[in-house]
């Protein structure tokens, strides 16, 4: 009997180890991005603001992680996520290309309309027709994706690259280019802060709709992370929270 108490008690010492296994390891994620209206900004607080930023925090939260921002150029962050220097991208669209390098979350958190943007007084119009830009200088942003049928049309085209939307409408103001191609949700909020309202105009056809989603790297080390943002993700959209705070930060949801 001294033996099985003894055996007994053993158990029962171990049995808190199989009954309730530690939690993993919490851990801070790194998730980069370029300056999006509305969807990652720098505040004037020094805080990182807007819808991308307050889900990642909830989704880190209930997956016991905290997360850290860095903003930096469109086309370096996507280069981060690529060679593992970082572990969430923030909103790049989805496109064969990005796919051999990124592996984007299950569904979109956000939609852009692509558009053209011209001079107030310019004669573009588009119907649809691309061959009216032959003639006129295009500007484009670095990294950005603009759809499968821009690409089929943009060698013939001639055209330049910002790295950001406040330099392409200056070059549209300033006569170095004819059409600027952004979408509206970034564009439409620099045009007010730079009192450009009465100079620039977007014209009313939309190029695309395009979905921004959340993107880690591809190595099998982050698919336990992707996943659980998955879940969290869809859990935030059954339970309506992604619809309101789309609605506060003013972006379109899909």
């Amino acid at each position: 009997m001294k033996g099985a108490g003894r055996r007994l008690l053993a158990l029962a010492l171990l049995w808190p180890a199989f009954a309730a296994p530690l939690p993993a390891q919490a851990r801070e994620l790194l998730a980069v991005g370029a300056q999006f209206e509305h969807v990652f900004e720098y505040q004037d607080s020094g805080e990182y603001g807007g819808l991308g930023a307050d889900l990642l925090r909830l989704m880190a939260a209930r997956t016991g992680n905290t997360v850290r921002f860095r903003m930096v150029p469109w086309a370096r962050a996507q280069a981060m996520l690529a060679q593992g220097q970082a572990d969430i991208l923030i909103g790049p669209y989805k496109t064969p290309e990005r796919m051999a390098s990124m592996a984007f979350a299950d569904k979109p958190f956000y939609q852009d309309q692509m558009v053209f943007y011209t001079r107030q007084n310019a004669s573009v119009g588009w119907d649809g027709d691309y061959s009216v830009l032959k003639n006129r200088r295009v500007v484009l942003l670095n990294g950005w994706a603009y759809g499968a049928e821009w690409e089929r049309i943009r060698p013939g085209l001639q055209v330049s690259v910002a790295n950001n939307v406040e330099n392409g409408l200056k070059m549209l103001v300033h006569k170095h280019v004819d059409v600027f191609v952004s979408n509206r949700r970034n564009t439409d909020p620099v045009i007010v802060r730079l009192g450009y309202g009465r100079l620039v105009k977007p014209l009313p056809r939309v190029i695309e709709v395009q979905n921004g989603y959340f993107a880690f790297p591809r190595a099998p080390a982050f698919d336990k992370l992707r996943l659980q943002f998955d879940q969290e993700f869809s859990g935030l959209i059954d339970s309506g929270e992604l619809k309101k705070l789309g609605k506060r930060y003013d972006v379109a949801i899909p």
